[in-house]
C-alpha cells in the first residue's frame, strides 16, 4: 500500500464536505492509528486527520473505510457557530467585554468574561459528549451505506476497527466512551440485543 494511493482512495470514500474541510496527514511517529483532534473555531476549514500508515495497513479495507468516515463525521459535526442560546451568550459576552473594556469597568469586564467562558465551556463539552460520539458513528455508517455497504456491514467494520485499533496501539482495554460506542455498534450490527440507554448517551 502506497501512502499516496491510500490517501487518494480515502478521499474518494469521504463525503464532499469531508474533502472540503479535512486533510489527511501521514504521521508515522504517532502512537495512535488514526487521530482526528478536536478543532478550535479558528481552524474551521483546516481539520487534519492524522494517520500512522505503518499501523493503518494492518486493518482491513472495510475497517479503514469506516474509521476514516467516522473521523471525518466527527470533525465536520463540530459546530462552534451554530445559532443557539449559548452561542448568543458567548457573542453577548464578547461584545460586553469590549464595551466594558473601553469604559474601563473592571467589574463589568469580569462579569462579561465569566459569562463568555461558561458558555464557551458548555459548547466545548457538548461537542465532546458521548451522544456526539455515537452520532458521529451513525453518520459514518450512513455515508458507508451510500458507498455500497449495508448498515450491518458498516457497523461491524467500525466495531472491529475500534477493537483492532486498540490492539495495534498496545491498549489492553477500551476507554469508557469506546465501550459505549462498541455496545451501540454491536446492537446496530445485530450482535447484541442490548443497546445504550439514553441517560448514558447524554453523559458529557
Amino acid at each position: 500500500m502506497s501512502i499516496e494511493s491510500e490517501i487518494s482512495r480515502l478521499l474518494d470514500v469521504m463525503p464532499a464536505s469531508g474533502r472540503m474541510l479535512t486533510k489527511i496527514v501521514s504521521q508515522p511517529q504517532q502512537s495512535k492509528v488514526i487521530d482526528a483532534p478536536f478543532t478550535p473555531p479558528w481552524k474551521w476549514n483546516n481539520r487534519p486527520i492524522y494517520i500512522n500508515f505503518d499501523l493503518w495497513r494492518r486493518l482491513s479495507r472495510g475497517q479503514r473505510d469506516l474509521l476514516v468516515l467516522r473521523a471525518t463525521s466527527s470533525l465536520i459535526a463540530i459546530k462552534w457557530f451554530k445559532p443557539d442560546v449559548y452561542q448568543g451568550i458567548v457573542l453577548a459576552g464578547v461584545i460586553g467585554l469590549t464595551v466594558e473594556g473601553i469604559q474601563g469597568d473592571g467589574l463589568g469586564m469580569l462579569v462579561a468574561g465569566g459569562l463568555s467562558a461558561i458558555a464557551a465551556n458548555h459548547i466545548w463539552r457538548n461537542n465532546r459528549s458521548v451522544q456526539r460520539e455515537i452520532d458521529a458513528d451513525e453518520a459514518a455508517i450512513k455515508v458507508a451505506v451510500r458507498r455500497g455497504y449495508t448498515d450491518v456491514e458498516a457497523a461491524k467494520n467500525l466495531l472491529e476497527g475500534i477493537e483492532v485499533t486498540a490492539q495495534l496501539e498496545g491498549r489492553s482495554n477500551l476507554n469508557f466512551t469506546e465501550l459505549i460506542r462498541t455496545q451501540h455498534l454491536k446492537a446496530m450490527a445485530n450482535l447484541s440485543p442490548v443497546g445504550v440507554p439514553d441517560r448514558v448517551k447524554m453523559n458529557e
